[in-house]
């Protein structure tokens, strides 16, 4: 039977944390609060050592129901109460490779490594919603293992769970992990226009096609034009999938 204790890699057990790592994490959850309240993703950050939630965010989207405190107290038992059974068995996969990749990454590099996934959520109404996830470390102990992690969740553009991909800060490669073969494999991270950026951060903002036309002063036709290329490039369907794919995939920066 699963339990809590399933989700810490025994590879990244946070026994003793010195004073020196006691000094990283000045008044930190202040900054992650502010970043909270700017952000439609709700946010929360893990604390390995403790083997529970140190902060939730009071978006919505990850809280199925409860309020943020709530979920904070349940910890994992959350991921337990309202991942469905095979995610859930899916979510233990990714933190046993998510491990394995990261014991190889040199030590003074590891906080530039984010792991992306989907998975389902069940909400008390019944209803499932496939969610997106970025984890990326804080804070590491003197040793480089995981301290804290904040996780970033947004709506998924995908179609199913999986999709398991680590990405570098400022690199142009990602790691994709194959589940059926089990392996890593690296791909080239789509590139957007300038054109194509400009358009997607004005949708963002909630823009309709005449207004995005009449701020970057060309016809509708032409934005239009530029929207298709991007649904294609993407290989999604409408613009809230192209938000959502462009967010989670970091394409935007």
């Amino acid at each position: 039977m699963l339990s809590k204790s399933d989700f810490f890699s025994s590879r990244n057990t946070v026994i003793d944390i010195t004073e020196n790592d006691k000094y990283q994490p000045t008044n930190y959850l202040e900054a992650v609060k502010a970043f909270a309240r700017t952000t439609y993703q709700s946010i929360y950050v893990i604390d390995y050592e403790k083997k529970g939630f140190e902060y939730v965010s009071e978006n919505p989207l990850f809280l199925c129901g409860h309020t943020a405190e709530e979920v904070r107290q349940l910890g994992y038992a959350f991921y337990f109460k309202y991942v469905t059974k095979d995610d859930l068995d899916l979510l233990l996969k990714i933190n046993t490779i998510g491990f394995d990749f990261f014991e190889k990454i040199p030590l003074e590099q590891r906080k530039c490594y984010t792991i992306v996934y989907d998975f389902h959520l069940k909400n008390p109404d019944g209803k499932v919603i496939l969610i997106n996830q970025r984890l990326t470390p804080v804070y590491l102990t003197q040793t480089g293992k995981i301290w804290k992690a904040i996780c970033i969740v947004s709506l998924s553009s995908e179609k199913s769970s999986g999709n398991i991909k680590i990405v570098k800060n400022g690199d142009n490669m990602i790691f994709e992990y194959n589940l059926e073969r089990g392996f890593w494999k690296t791909v080239e991270k789509i590139k957007l226009t300038s054109r194509e950026k400009e358009i997607l951060q004005y949708s963002i903002r909630g823009y309709t096609i005449g207004e995005i036309a009449e701020t970057i002063f060309v016809s509708p036709d032409t934005v239009k034009f530029h929207r298709r290329k991007l649904f294609s490039k993407l290989e999604v369907t409408n613009i809230s999938e192209a938000i959502a794919y462009a967010t989670n995939n970091g394409l935007l920066v």
